[in-house]
């Protein structure tokens, strides 16, 4: 399998911005370079049409960061890189003193570590999707979007895939960074329709892969198929607080809404997150681990190095049920006296760093699914998740699933609910957590936002989680 190459682009300024960077560090306490080159290409099969574009991830510029007098400034660029290292750094050092003179009541930081470090990372892609033949794939798509249309309930039906490669150097006085990677996703989407019923559902793949996630929704057709046809019979859960056993996918995003968001640094710093009032107390029942981090497992949330030159790690965000700590980027970290954890990350070059998730899970337990199911008295298997979002003051969190499958006595019935609305009040929701299985599952099909803006890929998932949670 080929690995992932560097971008030519970075490669032949990479020297012109450590010169420069040299020359930079004799105006400012600290200094740093982010370059960024990420190229993509995205194709949809939609009914009757299909088309091929450049996705919104793709990006080229650099970002300089400087620190004087605690305060700190950056400035981005994407033009006038043919001038030699002592134009580039008298002209950038020229902006960012300016910036700084024009922000005297900026606040001040203690000093930006820049402990050594040099490293290098190519990705390994079995068929790389940005050298997949275009043709061949919108074939494929537009030939799963058909499969779907066979069906006589399925009324619309779509196919898409996304690839897109990562490469992207970071330089300090101390700091030679360089990291080419690829990451790709894929979706099948569904609606059927009988008289006035409508229903939706889907299947996705994503990772650290290229073409070969096409083969993944390939297999996943005919069971998307029979299960928008039982969709169709679907009725509605009866209000009420239920055993639910959730799938790696959903339990992904309770642990994405419930302290992902709510143990980023910078809402600490902010005051915004109520998880803050509980490090080293109890959040959640003792078999429950949840880790964040961009090392230790290969999703869409993985990568070397954030957008600020720091090594992503593995944090242990809750362990047996106690509040261990958030995650961070530079800034709230040296805010908050902690060291950071490699969570700064920006949604293209010329945007803000920001705490930030990268793959949020639970860690797997001892139990089977089939345990699990077998110990509910009346509750709901879920699947399939539409949505969630949660309230990091007042730990409040709403998930939307698809598909609800109905236990009685340990036994699915056979009966279906789409969709289920399932809230809760984040404590009680982990706290209620009494069987974890021992499965682990990431999906990195989606992105996240912070608030309404500033979207970075993620993943979520981990094992199968029973829990109680207010259904409707």
């Amino acid at each position: 399998m080929p690995d992932c190459p560097h971008s030519a682009f970075l490669a032949e300024r990479k020297a012109l911005f450590a010169q420069a960077i040299r020359i930079l560090a004799r105006r400012f306490d600290y200094v740093s370079v982010l370059g960024t080159d990420d190229a993509g290409v995205s194709y949809r099969a939609l009914r009757g049409e299909t088309s091929a574009g450049e996705p919104a991830w793709v990006q080229r510029g650099f970002v300089l960061r400087a620190q004087a007098g605690g305060r700190v400034v950056e400035t981005a660029f994407n033009e006038g890189l043919e001038r030699g290292p002592e134009r580039l750094a008298a002209e950038a050092g020229d902006r960012l003193a300016a910036l700084l003179a024009a922000s005297p009541g900026q606040k001040e930081y203690p000093p930006l570590p820049d402990e050594p470090a040099s490293a290098e990372f190519r990705g390994v892609v079995e068929r790389p999707g940005l050298e997949a033949d275009p043709e061949e794939v919108l074939r494929r798509l537009a030939a799963f979007r058909d499969a779907l249309l066979e069906r006589p309930d399925i009324v619309a039906a779509s196919a898409s895939a996304e690839f897109v490669r990562v490469s992207r150097f970071f330089l300090s006085p101390r700091r030679d960074l360089f990291q080419s990677f690829e990451w790709g996703q894929a979706y099948c989407f569904g609606v059927a329709r009988r008289g006035e019923a409508a229903k939706t559902s889907y299947r996705a793949a994503s990772g650290l892969a290229g073409a070969e996630l096409l083969d993944r929704i390939e297999a996943d057709i005919p069971g998307l198929a029979e299960e928008l046809a039982e969709l169709l019979g679907a009725g509605k859960v009866e209000p009420g607080e239920y055993e639910v056993v959730m799938s790696p996918d959903v339990a992904g995003v309770l642990a994405h809404e419930a302290f992902g968001h709510g143990v980023e640094a910078d809402m600490f710093v902010k005051r915004r997150a109520k998880a803050a009032e509980y490090l080293g107390k109890r959040v959640a029942s003792g078999i429950v681990d949840m880790y964040d981090g961009a090392a230790g497992v290969a999703q869409t949330g993985s990568f070397l190095f954030d957008d600020e030159g720091n090594l992503g790690t593995k944090t242990l965000v809750i362990s047996k049920g106690i509040l261990q700590g958030g995650f961070s980027d530079a800034l709230s970290a040296l805010e908050l006296g902690a060291a950071p954890t490699g969570n700064g990350r920006r949604q293209a070059y010329d945007h803000k760093a920001y705490a930030r998730m990268t793959n949020t899970y639970f860690a797997p337990g001892s139990a089977t699914k089939e345990e699990m199911l077998a110990s509910v008295k009346r509750g709901w298997l879920l699947d399939r998740l539409n949505s969630g979002m949660e309230d990091p003051k007042n730990w409040g969190i709403q998930l939307i699933v698809l598909v609800g499958r109905e236990i009685v006595e340990g036994k699915l019935t056979g009966r279906i609910a789409s969709p289920v609305f399932c809230s809760g009040y984040v404590p009680e929701v982990l706290g209620a957590i009494d069987m974890v299985s021992g499965d682990f599952e990431l999906t990195g099909s989606g992105a996240c936002g912070k608030g309404h803006k500033e979207y970075v890929k993620v993943s979520s998932g981990g094992p199968y989680v029973k829990t109680r949670m207010r259904l409707g």
